[in-house]
Order: structure tokens, then C-alpha cells, then sequence
């Protein structure tokens, strides 16, 4: 079958030149978008798009229902298509203002994207995050051993998520000139550190156990004081692996980050497995301090603060998207209030 159309390519180039330029999306947006383009294509047998007809979103609507999870083996899930859709949707609605298509594409032909009311409901459907107690991080935390570098690494590594509730492509790529013990905060510079939407926010320390702290301040004075490291090394570096008798060996540290969220992420889950937990992820700490806010925060200047902390400019963000309730805990709330 035909995997190229040397004239598609052309205005898939200018589409997402515009999306880069003119709207301003970064690079990983950029692949999602080139990768279901692709995969539309494949879905019309890669016709030109001049050839576009309103059926093609039918095609497309089964080639999605039938394609199989290249990892699991498994459909794909209602949300990965429901997000395809949609990427096509835009695409054709761009194409349908683009000169030689006016007369091809209308606006109306991107409205056969859309997905099934009722699967996108479930795709969209507001699910259960699973999150763990400050107890139950405490509890893995106080277990997890600190005998050698990497395991005091990993254990401040699990001290600043539960210090700051940073999110783990964040708190991977920051350096020592990111942190002040002083101030008791980290300086999420979006130029240097990779924040959500390339947003640059300070977060001070949450009120948490001092235990935290403890361990993490002790880490950072160890990488400045005695491994003399300097501000724009690795706050958390990865380890070195050399060749020794034809063979691959850890040795020791390196002064680079990591480049990607896969040594936070197992280091994370495996201090709330070791300690008999399952095992949450870096992100599910974020609602285990968004909760905490009701413990500490008594007005809506407080809450506000917190939240921002968070790294979220409305306080509306942090409650919907960590702190939902369900209706039978608001009927609850509701008759407490009125002492019933």
C-alpha cells in the first residue's frame, strides 16, 4: 500500500508550521499532530487531500475502532480516539480556508469528525484519581534506605515531589541554581526547566513533615559542599555508565539530568511498593497537597496561594481538576451544613 503523498506532505509541513508559529504549540503537540495525520491518511489510502470527500471521516472513525494498541494488543481506548478526531476535526477546518480547497472543503465537512455523542461522553468522563495519604507517604518515605549516593538521590528525589508537589518532567530537569534552601523554594524556570505549557512560577516548600526538607536540603548541601557541583549542574543527575571487562557499569554520578521522567517515575512507585503500597505516581502527590489545602487554609487568599503554589493560576483549577466531589460527599457536606 502507498505511504506517501509527496503533495499531502507539502500542506501537512504548512500546517504545522502554522501551528508552531502562528499558535504557538510546542514540539510534542507537534508530534501528536503529525502522527494522527499520518495515520488519517493511511485511513483514506492516502489520497490527496484535494480528493477529500466527507466520507473519508467515516473511514476514519472505523480505522480508529479497529486498530490495536501497538504495546498492549488491546483497541485503542475511547479517549486516544476521541483526541485523533479531534486533531483531524482542526485540520480540516485550517484546510477549508487554504487556497485551492475553499472549493473542495468546507467548514461544515470537519463537523463528520465529530465522535459519537455517547463515546464522548466516556472519553471526557471525569475519572477516580488515585492518590495516596500523607500518611502513607510518610510511611514509604521513612523506608526508603539511604546507604549509598543513588539511594540518597532517590529518597530526595521523593523529598521535593512531597516538598513541592512539582511535576516530574519539572523536578527532573532542574539545577542547583534552581533552589533556595534560604527561602525554603525552587524557581520553576520555564527557560531551563520543563513546565507544563512552559510556564515559570516560584513554589515554596508546603507545610509538610520536616523530615522532608531534612533529607533534601542534606542532598542539595552534599552535590554543592562535597561533590562541589556547581549552579547549573544537576539537581538530580544521572548516573554514569562506563565499559569495564567488555560490559556496562554504573559508576557513580554525572552532572547531567535525565531526559526523560522514567528514573523519577520508578524510583517514585517503588518506595510506596517496597513499603507494601501500591505504587502512585510522581503526578498523584499533587492531589494528596491539594487536599491538604483544607488542613491549612481557612480563607480564600490562602487557597489561592496554595494553589498557585501549584503552579495554577486559578484557584478553579486546582479544585476541579484535584479536589472533585462526588454527589454522594456533597449530599453529605450539603446536610452538615444545615445540621441535619
Amino acid at each position: 500500500m502507498r505511504n506517501f503523498n509527496e503533495e499531502n506532505e507539502r500542506i501537512k509541513h504548512d500546517y504545522l508550521t502554522y501551528l508552531r508559529e502562528a499558535k504557538g504549540r510546542d514540539e510534542p503537540t507537534l508530534d501528536k499532530v503529525a502522527a494522527a495525520l499520518l495515520e488519517f491518511e493511511e485511513a483514506v489510502g492516502f489520497k490527496p487531500f484535494k480528493a477529500f470527500h466527507r466520507e473519508w471521516a467515516s473511514k476514519y472513525k472505523r480505522h480508529l475502532e479497529l486498530r490495536r494498541n501497538a504495546r498492549t494488543g488491546k483497541p485503542l481506548g475511547l479517549s486516544t480516539r476521541d483526541a485523533s478526531l479531534r486533531i483531524a476535526k482542526k485540520f480540516i477546518e485550517w484546510l477549508a480556508f487554504q487556497k485551492g480547497f475553499r472549493s473542495r472543503v468546507s467548514h461544515a465537512d470537519a463537523e463528520y469528525f465529530n465522535n459519537r455523542m455517547k463515546d464522548a461522553r466516556v472519553a471526557h468522563a471525569q475519572r477516580t484519581i488515585r492518590y495516596p495519604s500523607m500518611e502513607q507517604c510518610d510511611h514509604a518515605f521513612r523506608m526508603m534506605p539511604e546507604g549509598s549516593e543513588i539511594e540518597r538521590r532517590n529518597k530526595a528525589m521523593f523529598a521535593l515531589l512531597v516538598l513541592t508537589g512539582a511535576r516530574a518532567a519539572a523536578a527532573t530537569s532542574l539545577l542547583l541554581k534552581h533552589v533556595d534552601l534560604v527561602e525554603g523554594m525552587i524557581f520553576q524556570d520555564a527557560r531551563e526547566v520543563k513546565t507544563k505549557a512552559s510556564k515559570t512560577f516560584e513554589t515554596w516548600f508546603f507545610p509538610v513533615d520536616p523530615m522532608y526538607r531534612e533529607v533534601f536540603e542534606r542532598w542539595v548541601r552534599h552535590l554543592r559542599e562535597e561533590r562541589l557541583y556547581g549552579p547549573s549542574d544537576a539537581l538530580f543527575p544521572k548516573q554514569l555508565v562506563e565499559v569495564r571487562d567488555w560490559r556496562f557499569a554504573r559508576s557513580g554520578l554525572s552532572r547531567e539530568p535525565y531526559s526523560n521522567t522514567q528514573t523519577i517515575n520508578a524510583v517514585f512507585a517503588a518506595a510506596f511498593v517496597s513499603a507494601g503500597l501500591p505504587g502512585f505516581t510522581p503526578h498523584s502527590i499533587r492531589k494528596t497537597l491539594a487536599m491538604l489545602m483544607d488542613k491549612y487554609c481557612t480563607t480564600m487568599e490562602e487557597r489561592k496561594a496554595w494553589s498557585q503554589n501549584l503552579g495554577h493560576e486559578e484557584l478553579a483549577t486546582t479544585v476541579s481538576a484535584y479536589m472533585p466531589v462526588s454527589r454522594d460527599r456533597q449530599r453529605d457536606l450539603l446536610r452538615s451544613i444545615v445540621g441535619e
